[in-house]
């Protein structure tokens, strides 16, 4: 396990960094990583929000915040209450990406007066998927689980009886919809439509912080909600630029070495490019403990929130006379921690 004093080293290495981005940006840094490594990942997600007023009560209102992300999304209305959030402490913000801000992520971009994004770095459609206790069920290594329903594939579905097969007749629409609701339920489908028309004005709104003109504003949404054909799209910094014209900053070149030098710090420590592998922990052990940290909340100028999984490996035999094992995993805690 690793101990405090460790934690804090990390921890005070990379505020040093963060420093050096305050003073670069003149702002206040705020970092929110929800981590994707295989196998551990994190989403946005509500539990956040009272974290995020501890984090600003102590930076207080300034005249300009930086918030660095990296996500692959999560809770679209958690999303948006963080990023009317931060709004509350500063006149001007912008949003870092290193790497990726998808979905959800990709809405808090919008909500920011500018998006600073190196090459490599990419958003992403921002069309919600819905899951529920009604969802449709599927066996996944012979467990049941909850199979997410995404609207675009919804709406897809109508599209190809429409458009390829050419129904058009009510009755013929009708027998559509009533194999579609055989599947997913129709409370499910009701939702679907609701969570379409609620992405849509959450983003109207937040995208008045960069772009004044109402339909060069439809044209983003249509594309995030729809037009890029599926939620795994990616957008490169040219096409967010020149193609959607959101407010990019380019980064220069010591930028650029800062902000990847801070995603590297973070990306170590959460092993974002390493699978979580309990048979690569375990090694020829019989049991292994572990620490994984899967999320963070922090800036220089406060504390470091860290979601963190602390557990037990140990091998299990799978049957007598039969010299195969499986890793059976036992999480002893985990949560939230803070380190000052």
């Amino acid at each position: 396990m690793l101990k405090w004093l460790e934690i804090k080293k990390m921890f005070e290495e990379r505020k040093q960094l963060y420093r050096n981005l305050e003073q670069k940006r003149d702002s206040k840094v705020l970092v929110y990583v929800t981590g994707d490594r295989p196998g551990h990942e994190t989403q946005i997600s509500a539990e956040a929000f009272d974290l995020f007023v501890n984090q600003l009560d102590l930076i207080g209102d300034v005249p300009k915040i930086t918030l660095f992300i990296y996500t692959r999304g999560g809770d679209t209305l958690a999303a948006w209450s963080l990023i009317n959030l931060i709004r509350m402490f500063c006149k001007e913000l912008e949003v870092i990406i290193p790497s990726k801000c998808h979905s959800s992520g990709t809405l808090m971009s919008l909500g920011a007066n500018k998006i600073v994004m190196t090459k490599q770095a990419t958003l992403g459609p921002i069309d919600p998927s819905l899951n529920g206790p009604l969802n449709p069920q599927v066996m996944i290594n012979n467990q049941p689980q909850s199979y997410s329903v995404s609207v675009e594939d919804v709406k897809g579905y109508i599209s190809v009886a429409k458009k390829e097969f050419g129904i058009t007749d009510g009755s013929g629409l009708a027998q559509i919809l009533l194999a579609l609701s055989e599947k997913v339920h129709p409370l499910v489908l009701g939702n679907v439509y609701r969570a379409q028309s609620q992405i849509q004005m959450l983003a109207r709104k937040l995208l008045t912080n960069q772009i004044d003109d109402p339909k060069s504003a439809e044209k983003v949404i249509s594309f995030l909600c729809s037009e890029s054909g599926s939620h795994d799209y990616t957008i490169n910094r040219s096409e967010a630029m020149n193609d959607l014209g959101l407010k990019i900053e380019i980064p220069d070149e010591e930028l650029y070495a800062l902000i990847k030098q801070i995603y590297s710090d973070i990306k170590d420590e959460l092993k974002l490019s390493e699978p979580f592998d309990p048979s690569k922990i375990l090694g020829t052990n019989d049991q292994a403990a572990y620490e994984s940290v899967r999320c963070l909340i922090e800036s220089p100028e406060t504390f470091s929130y860290q979601y963190r999984t602390n557990g037990l490996l140990h091998k299990q035999q799978i049957a007598p006379n039969i010299p195969q094992f499986v890793a059976n995993n036992i999480i002893i805690n985990e949560g939230w921690k803070r380190y000052d």
